[in-house]
């Protein structure tokens, strides 16, 4: 059992309105939380108790300092002390937050998305790499966002390869714009978020924020922009090198990219993979990568994520004696195989 006391004048801002913000504590760590006027008593096992003592401690200096805790802000600060148990909040909470738009902040809910944030403010070419749900999109357009608000940039471009994934888009309805569109919806439902839905339409319409497929980029040179590749698992080498080339003065790129869900045809090298390789010593160029563990949508996304990759690595090991041994069974096996499977 252990006892904190809290100041009397932040209790409701620590607790929560009807002690919401312990309940979420509780919750997540998995110990009692009980509260008699300015005290505490955080009950459970000893790991789990520690872990509790000291979140609420260091929500009480995050406080303290200024900040408003908001809804989330536990989750977020009980998972970053989960993962990092030398993690200091204050400094999380502090500088972490990035201002979208007016009156409205987008704040990291992992080390890696704050890291992610950081990177897109310091370096003027940054690749986020990992699996979906990790923000890795909708950090980047938060981030394009506020340089155009504070106008830092004079344009965001958005664009991805249009990439067709088990649908032709010869067999979709409609003219080549209404075909690609449903590939860019993750970047308009992004926008929408970010801006009024009537703003984010203005600026689309006097073309300060573009929205466009990476095949329309060759020949351009993208000066005082903010430029985000989106789904680049899905480039060719020669189109990540033609969008690489593309960045102009006083401009950033962003890539982002899933190295386990590439849709291109069988024996073409991803330029995201490739990129990893070829340009990850340059001086001036961030990557940043996520795992299953900053997924940030229901909470199911995580063990999918992690199920597949060790789906993934099991079969890598069971395929890796019969790879030495030459692989594929011999013709006279497969059509033994063959003769059974049309028998039964």
């Amino acid at each position: 059992m252990r006892k904190l006391a809290v100041p009397e004048e932040i209790l409701i801002e620590v607790f929560g309105h009807y002690d919401e913000n312990l309940r979420a504590i509780e919750r997540d760590i998995g110990v009692r939380i009980s509260a008699r006027g300015t005290e505490v008593t955080v009950q459970g096992d000893q790991e789990k108790e520690a872990l509790a003592a000291d979140l609420i401690d260091q929500l009480v200096t995050v406080v303290r300092n200024g900040y408003t805790l908001r809804k989330g802000d536990v989750e977020i600060a009980a998972r970053l002390l989960r993962d990092n148990r030398s993690a200091v909040l204050q400094d999380f909470f502090a500088a972490g937050r990035l201002r979208a738009t007016n009156g409205r902040y987008v704040t990291p809910k992992s080390l890696n998305q704050r890291l992610y944030l950081d990177a897109m403010r310091d370096s003027d070419l940054v690749f986020a790499i990992g699996p979906a749900g990790t923000g890795k999109t909708y950090l980047a357009v938060a981030a394009a966002v506020g340089h155009l608000t504070e106008k830092k940039v004079e344009r965001i471009i958005l664009c991805r390869p249009a990439v067709e994934a088990g649908e032709k888009l010869g067999f979709l309805p409609g003219d080549m714009a209404e075909k690609v569109d449903p590939y860019f919806r993750p970047l308009y439902d992004a926008l929408y978020h970010l801006l009024e839905r009537d703003r984010a339409n203005a600026q689309m319409e006097r073309v300060a924020i573009e929205i466009a497929p990476l095949a329309f980029m060759r020949g351009r040179t993208l000066n005082n922009s903010f430029v985000i590749l989106d789904e680049a698992q899905n480039t060719t080498s020669e189109q990540m090198k033609m969008f690489l080339t593309r960045l102009g003065t006083n401009s950033k790129a962003v890539i982002t990219g899933d190295v386990t869900q590439v849709d291109l045809p069988p024996g073409k090298t991803s330029g995201l993979i490739e990129a990893r390789e070829v340009v990850a010593r340059i001086a001036g160029i961030r990557f940043v990568l996520f795992d299953e563990s900053d997924v940030v949508r229901h909470p199911l996304v995580q063990n999918i994520i992690k199920a597949y990759a060790d789906y993934r690595d099991g079969n890598k090991a069971r395929r890796g004696p019969a790879a030495r041994r030459g692989g594929s069974p011999g013709p006279g096996r497969g059509r033994a195989r063959s003769r059974r499977a049309e028998r039964g």
